[in-house]
């Protein structure tokens, strides 16, 4: 394995989910189309425990969840909907470490981070766990330590590999505006204070103490300063969302080192365009940043804009194909 020194993203790699239930099926299109940074792929179409909430709640320890009808919620005890979150997940890396045999390079696996999850399970009382301080702070730590081992387990597993950690944080803009919905839909929670978040990514992005987080959300408005504060190496997101407003503090990411992980391909099926036209909006932003053109293979990884779970199987291959082909175009015609 080369020495963190020498560590380099991939060109191109994908979000998380695709499409189908076929773990080994979703490891060989992966690995296949992503021959120097492939990744732990997720299928949500198995059903509750494969989706993102459930996946990453049956990493959790010492703190387990159910599904109820109003979505997933914190209970005393593994239950059934737990095993059955770790099984798919151990069938998962079953699948991954066939195909990444005496591989070496970046190896990218997803999770949800404290604040998205916070947002989406429920306490007792059917209120989200981030109504609660208390329950937010203990979410927390008991991701983090899940972390910790399944880092573990990946690295075992995978010896060659040089892991990134990607924390998916979809709800993250509506946690720190006071835009996630109480149960009864009719009120909001309390903005979380920014300093307060930036404390919990901080402790969780800690977890993987060589540096190589990723926070993906595909949401607009991505808080980019707050993210660099708290220590994550790149951020991914949807092109398309970004405004001229946020220009200056993706300048000051990508001056500082931040990756930028440009979401440029659709994540439902349609037309591709050829793949310069897909990252025209990369070089477009270079020039309003006023950046050297040659910097941009070496601060930026093209992706979906979004997960392909949505996709049919067809399209998420030529999609993630198409990624390969953009970043080739971007590293050979910067300018």
């Amino acid at each position: 394995m080369s020495e963190d020194s020498q560590f380099s993203f991939g060109a191109a790699t994908g979000v998380g989910s695709m499409p189908g239930g076929d773990a080994r099926e979703a490891a060989k299109t992966v690995t296949g189309s992503f021959e120097d940074f492939p990744y732990l792929a997720e299928l949500p179409a198995r059903g509750p425990g494969a989706d993102m909430i459930g996946r990453t709640a049956g990493m959790l320890v010492e703190m387990y969840a159910r599904v109820e009808p109003s979505g997933w919620r914190l209970g005393d005890r593994p239950g059934r909907d737990t095993k059955r979150a770790r099984s798919w997940l151990g069938e998962d890396l079953d699948a991954l470490e066939e195909f990444t045999q005496d591989y070496r390079g970046p190896l990218k696996v997803q999770a949800v981070g404290p604040w998205t999850l916070a947002a989406s399970l429920e306490l007792r009382n059917g209120e989200a766990a981030l109504s609660d301080p208390g329950a937010c702070r203990d979410l927390t730590a008991s991701l983090a330590e899940g972390l910790r081992l399944h880092l573990a387990e990946m690295q075992r597993r995978v010896p060659g590999a040089q892991l990134v950690l990607q924390l998916d944080e979809p709800s993250l803009t509506s946690v720190l505006r006071g835009q996630v919905r109480t149960a009864s839909g009719y009120r909001t929670h309390r903005a979380v204070d920014r300093q307060l978040v930036e404390a919990a990514l901080r402790d969780v992005v800690g977890v993987h103490d060589d540096g190589r987080t990723v926070v993906h959300s595909c949401a607009p408005d991505v808080p980019f300063a707050l993210l660099r504060r708290a220590g994550v190496a790149g951020i991914s997101f949807d092109l398309s969302l970004l405004t001229e407003r946020d220009d200056e503090v993706i300048g000051e990411a990508v001056e500082a080192g931040t990756r930028l992980f440009a979401g440029v391909v659709p994540g439902t099926d349609g037309r591709l365009s050829d793949p310069a036209g897909s990252v025209m909006g990369v070089r477009t932003l270079w020039r309003r940043l006023g950046l050297r053109p040659g910097l941009l293979p070496d601060a930026v990884t093209v992706t979906p804009a979004c997960g392909l779970a949505g996709a049919s199987p067809d399209y998420a291959r030529r999609a993630l194909a198409h990624c390969v082909r953009a970043a080739r175009s971007l590293a050979d015609n910067p300018e």
